[in-house]
């Protein structure tokens, strides 16, 4: 018999799967594409710029594909301080989590606050609506002037 993840089980997952990412692990990649449902409705609500949603595996495994660009140097990178609300709908959670880790071109630590609110239905996220800190990413990994310059154009 075939057990399917809760909401719960499938935020962690997640919440694993894209530090080791980060860290070089491309494998995760494939694993974290198979969290998301083939039609999905991903979106980063504080990107810094207007975003499309992710909507399918393809977009979800090109946005994941580009994590390990943007975070190259990366030390360390953890997902910690995990809190897990539910909600009156069995379908939907709020992860409350950090990011911390280090930067090889950086002397200082990063942390990093971020909130999920995950759709689950048969184990697979549906709906996502993933709320980070943009700035402080940028920050984290050097990136301040090229998003100041993004944002002046």
């Amino acid at each position: 018999m075939t057990t399917v993840a809760t909401p719960t089980e499938v935020f962690h997952a997640l919440a694993d799967g894209v530090p080791r990412l980060v860290l070089g692990d491309r494998s995760q990649l494939d694993q974290l594409v198979a969290l998301y449902a083939e039609h999905t409705d991903v979106r980063h609500t504080f990107a810094p710029f207007p975003a499309e949603p992710l909507r399918t595996r393809d977009d979800l495994r090109r946005h994941f594909g580009g994590a390990t660009a943007a975070t190259d140097g990366v030390e360390s990178f953890a997902a910690v301080g995990r809190t897990v609300h539910a909600t009156a709908d069995p379908e939907v959670i709020i992860g409350e989590f950090r990011y911390v880790g280090r930067a090889h071109t950086h002397t200082h630590d990063f942390d990093i606050p971020c909130i999920s609110v995950l759709r689950v239905r048969d184990g697979q996220i549906v709906e996502s609506r993933d709320y980070t800190d943009a700035v402080g990413f940028a920050r984290a990994f050097g990136r301040l002037d090229e998003l100041a310059a993004a944002l002046a154009a």
